[in-house]
């Protein structure tokens, strides 16, 4: 698995030759379920002046950067796009350097493997790419970091593909405290529980669904259900109840040391190779919001990053248990 690191300050020829690289396939994505399923530009664009005015400008720039294209632009939107599902285990380690700490359980065959580090509307972010304008975790210049899961419900309604939600809250956020009201405001199209932790070791969990209001919780973890188990199926398959529980020992009883706590996340339980079925563990994040850090990790390899040391570079990772 092919891995990137790629830094542009404003959007530009960088992130133009991406969005030509990867389009193809995000097209058909796009309209796999006919293209009158999926909003138009105007909807689209409404809906980001609505619910996140500060992105219009930025917005605007990328569908220029992106050609100008219609269905370019209501992708860039992230307005309603098909559902996906994913897997995922993320942690609060509150040890003296509070750590945010991840697995990304999902399809090797959909996902960008790229780390976009940005300086977008005057906002130093860095975190994996989703979509090339959307985030699945990251951190920010103010030592704000942020990461998802899925929410382990079916529903499917009226909002944002939460990967630019998380940008969103990376762009405009400072503190736990902000990111929790924009979390409570902004709809999502599908159920996911967003974990936000700040520099000053304040965190909680927002559990978002389509069809109720957002609940901010004090929660250190997240797998893949809410306050309870509602699409049973999937919770097995996915072993969602037994990797929380699993979290929650660690945390409250075994108060394992920061770098045994992260070992843990590339080990079974948590550690999937479930990558026939679109659910293996595709890495592992560590996010240190005090040092606006963040490491890539595979069993053996570890990559870090820095906001204010960016190194661009590719990687080459081996997945144990992917074909």
């Amino acid at each position: 698995m092919l891995w990137r690191a790629i830094s542009e300050e404003t959007p530009g020829p960088k992130w133009a030759g991406l969005f030509a690289e990867y389009w193809p396939h995000y097209r058909k994505w796009w309209l796999k379920e006919g293209e009158s399923v999926r909003p138009t530009y105007a909807e689209c664009r409404r809906a980001l002046k609505t619910h996140m005015p500060e992105m219009v400008p930025l917005y605007e720039e990328l569908c220029e950067q992106a050609g100008g294209g219609d269905l370019a632009a209501r992708f860039l939107s992230f307005y309603c796009p098909p559902p996906y599902l994913s897997g995922c285990s993320q942690a609060v380690w509150g040890g003296r350097e509070p750590v945010l700490v991840r697995n990304y359980d999902y399809n090797i065959n959909a996902f960008d493997s790229l780390v976009l580090h940005t300086g977008w509307q005057g906002r130093k972010v860095m975190g994996t790419s989703d979509g090339l304008f959307g985030l699945v975790d990251g951190v920010n210049d103010a030592g704000l970091s942020i990461s998802l899961t899925f929410g382990g419900r079916r529903v499917v309604g009226v909002g944002f593909g939460v990967p630019l939600i998380l940008r969103y809250v990376l762009q405009i956020c400072e503190t736990t405290e902000q990111a929790g009201e924009v979390l409570a405001r902004v709809p999502t199209h599908m159920s996911y529980n967003v974990t936000v932790l700040d520099r000053k070791r304040k965190y909680l969990t927002a559990f978002m669904a389509p069809d109720r209001e957002t609940l901010i919780t004090n929660a250190a973890v997240a797998t893949n259900h809410q306050e309870t188990v509602e699409w049973i199926s999937h919770a097995r398959f996915t072993a969602t109840v037994e990797r929380e529980r699993y979290l929650l020992q660690r945390l409250r009883f075994h108060r394992d040391p920061e770098e045994k706590f992260i070992g843990t996340f590339l080990k079974p339980p948590l550690y999937s190779h479930a990558f026939n079925a679109g659910f293996g563990t595709l890495y592992t994040a560590v996010y240190r919001p005090r040092k606006r850090q963040m490491e890539l990790r595979w069993p053996g390899t570890v990559w870090p990053q820095t906001i204010d040391n960016f190194e661009e570079g590719a990687r080459n990772v081996l997945l144990p248990g992917a074909a």
